[in-house]
């Protein structure tokens, strides 16, 4: 995630922001050339509800706020030209929790911020994303439910449809999930990063010409998806699972290896450009003597797998360390073999090929 600046003032912006604290001028994100701009209300703007873009590059376009912005679930905007209410992001939610609960009034707003932080790592990729309204058959939805007494929801894929339970924007459900699960790690933004990783698999993998070197790499997805869950949770993961996967979760069945292989690749390229946007360097003091493991991520191509690869075990080490300096857990407790990195790679060649040029 890049840093942003507001065009008013020069304000160092953050993505989620809604308001500029040195100005006052209220702040809205446009998908369309990532930027967040502070907005300049007009004579009309109180009936029209269109405000002027700041930022210079957007050269004072009018635009709306999205319907969710008042209600402090959304800080995106829409080109006032646009007949849509709500933001790209928000049209792909179809469903929301029952709002009576203010649990899940919170909930719902957690959800919605995952959301916007995933759409943004999408769309930086270049990688297709379609409402079911724009396409009904290939196209993205959400829904954000909690459970009931006749129904317990299940968070999941299924046909475009990606499902989350409310209650995994508790933090103490969460953790308490975590711990019941065995789970080194367990977010709500790695939810939506697993599950869109479903999502495209049945877009760019499935009955294509990439399934062969699919099932070289991850195995036979045809292999019976319920008789390899309940093997997983009977048996657990198989020993000695850590020399060829990223997570003892992925070892259930290939759609979930790649599931979790594509999440943690956004999870690496999110986080490496958030490296890159504060100019960090790591530059470990300990190294043998003919490595040099200097990295300077400022000069990184994202393009260049090896240098992604490199980038990222020299950053996690330095996060693991700092969160150990203060006594806290690892933030990534995961080490990548060779086997697993290679299927990071894959990804990464699939994203490549796949995005728009």
């Amino acid at each position: 995630m890049k840093l942003f600046q507001c065009a008013a003032c020069d304000q160092i912006l953050f993505f989620e922001n809604a308001l500029c604290t040195r100005c006052g001028h209220a702040l809205a994100y446009l998908p369309e050339g990532a930027r967040l701009t502070p907005l300049e209300p007009t004579e009309a703007s109180e009936s029209t509800g269109e405000y002027l873009a700041l930022s210079p590059d957007l050269k004072k376009a009018k635009v709306r706020v999205c319907k969710n912005y008042a209600a402090g679930v959304c800080n995106w905007a829409i080109r006032a030209e646009e007949k849509d209410e709500f933001c790209r992001s928000c049209r792909l939610t179809t469903v929301i929790p029952n709002l009576g609960d203010a649990d899940h009034a919170d909930g719902w707003a957690r959800l919605e911020a995952a959301k916007r932080r995933l759409l943004y790592t999408l769309y930086g990729l270049g990688l297709p994303v379609e409402s079911k309204a724009e396409s009904p058959e290939r196209g993205l939805a959400f829904a954000f439910k909690n459970d009931e007494k006749d129904e317990k929801v299940l968070t999941g894929h299924a046909d475009g449809l990606i499902t989350i339970n409310v209650a995994e924007a508790d933090d103490p459900f969460r953790e308490k999930m975590r711990k019941k699960l065995a789970e080194g790690y367990r977010t709500l933004l790695g939810h939506f990063r697993h599950e869109i990783g479903h999502y495209y698999w049945d877009r760019l993998v499935k009955d294509t010409d990439q399934l062969a070197s699919f099932r070289e790499k991850f195995g036979d997805e045809s292999a019976s998806y319920e008789e390899s869950v309940k093997r997983h949770y009977e048996q657990g993961p198989p020993p000695e699972w850590q020399n060829s996967f990223v997570s003892a979760y992925a070892t259930m069945h290939p759609w979930e290896d790649f599931a979790e292989t594509w999440a943690h690749y956004l999870h690496m390229v999110d986080t490496l450009e958030t490296a890159r946007a504060y100019r960090l360097t790591a530059r470990p003091t300990v190294k043998p003597a003919d490595t040099d493991l200097t990295l300077q991520t400022t000069r990184l191509d994202f393009t260049d797998f090896d240098d992604l690869a490199g980038a990222w075990v020299t950053l996690t080490l330095a996060i693991n360390s700092l969160n150990r300096s203060m006594g806290l857990n690892d933030p990534y407790p995961f080490v990548l073999s060779t086997p697993a990195i290679e299927k990071v790679r894959f990804v990464h060649d699939l994203i490549e090929q796949n995005a728009k040029q």
